[in-house]
Parts: C-alpha cells; structure tokens; sequence
C-alpha cells in the first residue's frame, strides 16, 4: 500500500451543528456519535479532498472546513476511485460506495456552490473495519489503485 496522504481535519454532524474533533471513532455503521449513524451504510463516511475548498475560493467562496458537510477532510483527492476501490485511512479499511451528490445545504454557504462542486463535493464510504482515525493519519491505496489513476 502506497501512502499518497494524510487526514487534515475530522467532523460529526449533531442536531446543534458540526463538531471539529481530533479524533473520530468508526464502525460498521459509521460515525460514532454523529447523527447520521447507522442511517445508510452506504453513505455513512464523507471524505472531502481540500481541492474542493481550494476550488470554491478559486470562485470567491471562502468556506469554512465541514461546510461540505465532510466526516474526514484529507490532502488528496480521491474522487477518481470508483466503487469498489478500498482506502486504508490509519486503521480504518473504507470502501468507496459513491460520488458525493449535492444538496440544497451547499446552497447555504453561496448559491454559486452547488454548480461549481457539481463532480467535486466529495466521495462517500462505508467502513469495511472500524477503529479510530486521528488528524495526521496516513492515507493508503494499493499500487494498482494508483496506476489507474
């Protein structure tokens, strides 16, 4: 497995809101404590690449990190992976399930946002084997992952 990047910020949604943490716990159902756990296997992880942030300002869009509405924002865009394709994050073995489709919320942050990150939001997962991951964790795919790219 090739490191190709490393976790920069982690986030839970609550009804009060998104939560910055240090570190998040993961199981089969997704994110422990967020909101949404145990909704959609299939969509229960979030990973946003800071090439979409990076984009919205490129527009004029200063969004904070988790406006996306990301459980782990990461250094590397992984939106090329198609379903199937597995991620080692720290300890944790995701399998991308999706691209990321957009919803009204993005609106919020600027109308524009919506049609700008319209194949750039994000990528969801599901959590193959739980454990924790923390802010600085390694990113990982296997060599044959990376020459598709």
């Amino acid at each position: 497995m090739e490191i190709v990047g490393k976790v920069l910020e982690l986030f839970y949604s609550t009804n009060n809101g998104r939560i910055n943490v240090a570190e998040l716990a993961l199981d089969k159902k997704g994110v422990i404590e967020d909101k949404y756990y145990d909704n959609d296997v299939q969509r229960s992880v979030l990973i946003t690449s800071i090439d979409s942030y990076t984009l919205a300002k490129k527009h004029g869009i200063d969004a904070q990190y988790s406006a996306l509405g990301e459980n782990i924002l990461i250094d590397y865009n992984l939106y090329y992976l198609q379903p199937g394709a597995r991620v080692m994050i720290g300890e944790l073995v995701l399998e991308i399930s999706q691209n990321c489709t957009l919803c009204k919320s993005l609106a919020k942050v600027d109308a524009k946002l919506p049609s700008i990150l319209k194949e750039g939001r994000g990528i969801f997962a599901k959590v193959i084997s739980g454990g924790t991951i923390q802010k600085g964790d390694t990113i990982r795919l296997s060599e044959m992952m990376q020459k598709s790219a």
